[in-house]
């Protein structure tokens, strides 16, 4: 087997610290995950985090990204093949009933969206990041109200805004009473639609 290049190896270390961070983060939360520990975990010295990390912050931010891309694609697997608005709905609900709520993602979300709040920086971060999310989901609705022949009844980036707040909402109701069901999201969309 070949060598691995320098930078092959150091993609490799980066994974690795994120996806190790990943799994402490959402065990123990951030406040009691240090750097010293993912290092740990991650089998690497602390000289290896902060040569692919400026400070837990960042490697946070990483975190956030890596949770966000993954629970993007399953989102989009889930809806893949919707061929009707009713199809679509429904989908999305099967996705949000085994994603919105998640307790150790919910609870790491507000644990640093608080922390972020202390920092200006890891504050304009988090708020890219959202607005990135916010874009995705007007550009969904936009590209799914066209499909369907829907007219929305505001613009899609506040329709978007509306229903991120809504499943933050949910998700944060459903993390402390798991019996709160997520019927309401898709219906806010059915009604969103005009149906």
């Amino acid at each position: 087997m070949p060598r691995m290049t320098r930078a092959e190896s150091q993609a490799r270390t980066r994974e690795t610290l994120v996806a190790t961070a990943t799994a402490l983060f959402l065990r123990d939360g951030y406040a009691a995950t240090s750097l010293e520990k993912v290092a740990d975990e991650a089998g690497y010295s602390k000289g290896a985090v902060y040569s692919n990390f400026r400070n837990k912050d960042e490697l946070c931010l990483a975190v956030v990204d890596a949770i966000r891309t993954d629970q993007a694609h399953r989102m989009a697997l889930a809806l893949e093949g919707a061929k009707t608005l009713d199809a679509m709905l429904k989908a999305f609900q099967r996705w949000a009933d085994a994603t919105i709520g998640d307790v150790a993602w919910t609870v790491f979300e507000v644990e640093f969206a608080t922390r972020a709040r202390q920092d200006e920086q890891v504050r304009r971060g988090l708020a890219e990041r959202n607005a990135q999310i916010r874009d995705a989901v007007a550009a969904l609705l936009t590209e799914h109200a066209e499909a369907f022949g829907i007219e929305l009844p505001m613009p899609a980036e506040d329709c978007a805004t509306a229903l991120l707040s809504l499943g933050v909402g949910l998700g944060v109701q459903r993390a402390i009473d798991p019996g709160v069901g997520v019927a309401v999201l898709p219906g806010v969309i059915r009604i969103l639609a005009g149906g």
